[in-house]
């Protein structure tokens, strides 16, 4: 769907964007991390990549890597795994209490695009977005398919959310 302003928009962004990638879990290392494997991958053939860690489902660890990924000059950080409802899920509660501003679509194209791969068992995801400190943060699940879903959603449109994040 072309639109003229979106594109006037986009030809105005940047594309050296700093991106860093965040996976939590309390079991993967570097070796099972797919997810963020996937993500890297994607990143460093477009962006710069600035950081990539895993750490453990902990609000309080999550919220410093996230305070010295933005003091680190991150325009974007993305995040993989504790976007569901067990116990251990805190990513979304931790990132939206962040947020100066939410980015809903994202939560909602990635459900309706997740229903139409997996069905009703979309409504156990709680991907989120949001900007912190002129910093998007998008926040997927963990599983390695729901991460492919969420990047192709957002991956093209990164220079022109940066470029509104940085007004």
């Amino acid at each position: 769907m072309e639109n003229k302003t979106i594109n006037e928009h986009k030809n105005k962004s940047s594309a050296k964007i700093n991106c860093s990638i965040i996976t939590l879990s309390d079991s993967r290392d570097e070796s099972k991390d797919l997810s963020g494997d996937y993500i890297e991958n994607l990143i460093i053939k477009r962006y710069n990549l600035i950081s990539r860690i895993i750490i453990p489902d902990e609000e309080k660890i999550l919220e410093e890597s996230i305070e010295k990924m933005i003091n680190d000059k991150s325009d974007v950080i993305l995040t993989t795994g504790g976007t569901g409802i067990s116990k251990r899920d805190i990513t979304v509660e931790c990132v939206e209490n962040l947020f100066d501003k939410k980015l809903d679509g994202f939560g909602e194209i990635f459900r309706h695009e997740s229903y139409l791969e997996i069905g009703s068992s979309a409504l156990l995801s709680r991907a989120t977005a949001g900007i912190y400190k002129n910093c998007c943060i998008f926040s997927m699940p963990g599983s390695p398919n729901a991460v492919k879903t969420a990047m192709g959603i957002i991956i093209d449109e990164l220079p022109h959310l940066v470029h509104h994040a940085k007004k």
